[in-house]
């Protein structure tokens, strides 16, 4: 068991590390450029890549790194592979709880609303200004968490593979 609670923590470091860098992109430049455009481009290619994405490999490092934390969490719990480590539980409950739900409940609901909306209709300014500012708020948060659980992951991996 000690074998595969370690690749779990490798795998989500690892899936948690990518997630955490496409958010990184989209926080610190990509969203931004988005409001150097015309609504309508700008709406026009968020609409695209969300369209897109679900069709990429982003969904298997998404879903798999959420499967990998809560496997990492149980394993925690049952003290399955002798895991012990208070990284390996911060890192599992981070990448959970505010990449992979904030994300089902904050940002999927936006990207849905966007995605109904026509770029030339009177209502897509308001509705493209209010994405802007709330999604981009929640991808900050995804951001830092998915990176932070990498983080905690490695460690959790460094401390397992050293026992």
């Amino acid at each position: 068991m000690s074998f595969i609670v370690f690749s779990a923590l490798v795998l989500a470091a690892i899936g948690s590390g990518i997630i955490g860098g496409i958010y990184f992109a989209f926080s610190t430049f990509i969203m931004q450029a988005f409001t150097e455009i015309p609504r309508e481009h700008g709406m026009g290619a968020m609409q695209s890549i969300n369209r897109v994405i679900v069709r990429s490999l982003f969904l298997p490092a998404f879903f798999g790194s959420a499967i990998l934390s809560l496997f990492l969490i149980a394993a925690w719990w049952f003290g399955w592979g002798d895991l012990r480590s208070g990284y390996a539980l911060a890192g599992a409950l981070l990448y959970f709880v505010t990449s992979f739900v904030s994300t089902v409940v904050f940002n999927v609901p936006l990207n849905n609303e966007l995605e109904r909306t026509d770029a030339a209709s009177p209502e897509a300014e308001a509705v493209w200004a209010r994405y802007l500012q709330r999604w981009t708020k929640w991808n900050h948060l995804r951001t830092v968490t998915s990176l932070l659980a990498a983080i905690a992951f490695a460690i959790a991996a460094a401390e397992q593979e050293m026992s």
